[in-house]
């Protein structure tokens, strides 16, 4: 059975890339060849997978970008072209859900039925009653929030629990030590928060670590490498967005996502061989 993390370790070797490409896709920020077109969010989409999956280790849509436009039948269509054209490239299903017993079994349904992702992220406030049902799917990847990258994750996830520690290590201590029960899971890290995310990694040895925050939202490429890597100099998936998918917007908007990608892979590396 090929599970999410094989796939996932066999893409950064494979491809010597630790860069996650996330699928943001607003049709306000579309190349003009696409405005009106009703496939519109499914061809810029298919068109960033082509230009930078040489230069990834993932793909990662948001689902949200999608149901706002009506388009979950366009995510389908894309993620079926990823995995048909690119299958051995991991998909992550970016939809954070949150909810426990029943609502959260339909959530899993969705995610690894319907859209066939290798793997989910998903809010574990509500605790091991949320994570469960997915851990059912064995060959699938549960991706935990722990350490978001936005400001207004200090409010909960830094709070000091009695024992001492934040609640966003009791988080990945939890995932680490207790629900990682079939060696599936993985971590949400932010890039913003280098320490925190150093105290992570010592936390949860190898395990997984999903991190955003570079490009559009300012974190250090080196700082971020230097945190969180395992001592293989691999065990995240960095991830990049608006800055990638939007790095042109006229007729050379595919070679500008292209050489973006290649460049922020090429900035990981460099980071790697110096550490």
């Amino acid at each position: 059975m090929t599970t999410f993390l094989k796939k996932l370790d066999a893409a950064w070797n494979h491809a010597n890339s630790l860069l996650m490409v996330g699928l943001d896709p607003d049709p306000m920020r579309f190349p003009s060849e696409l405005h009106g077109r009703p496939d519109a969010i499914y061809e810029f989409c298919r068109g960033i997978v082509d230009a930078t999956a040489p230069y990834a280790c993932g793909i990662k849509p948001q689902i949200a970008y999608f149901a706002a436009q009506g388009a979950e039948d366009q995510l389908e269509d894309l993620c079926r072209y990823v995995q048909e054209h690119y299958p051995n490239l991991p998909l992550v299903l970016d939809a954070k859900r949150g909810d426990i017993g029943s609502t959260a079994e339909q959530y899993a349904r969705e995610a690894f039925e319907r859209f066939k992702a290798d793997a989910v992220t998903v809010n574990p406030y509500l605790g091991f009653d949320s994570i469960e049902p997915y851990l059912s799917w064995e060959e699938k990847g549960v991706i935990v929030l722990c350490r978001t990258s936005n400001k207004g994750g200090s409010d909960l996830q830094a709070l000091q629990l009695e024992s001492g520690e934040p609640l966003y290590l009791r988080v990945a201590g939890l995932v680490a030590e207790k629900w990682n029960r079939n060696g599936q899971c993985a971590l949400v890290v932010g890039a913003t928060f280098p320490d925190e995310l150093s105290q992570v990694r010592q936390r949860v040895g190898d395990l997984p670590l999903l991190v955003p925050g570079i490009g559009a939202q300012g974190g250090d490429i080196v700082a971020t490498v230097k945190a969180g890597r395992t001592a293989a100099g691999t065990g995240m998936m960095i991830n990049s967005s608006r800055a990638i998918i939007y790095a042109g917007s006229g007729d050379d908007w595919r070679e500008a996502a292209a050489k973006a990608a290649m460049d922020t892979r090429d900035a990981i590396n460099a980071a790697r061989a110096t550490l």
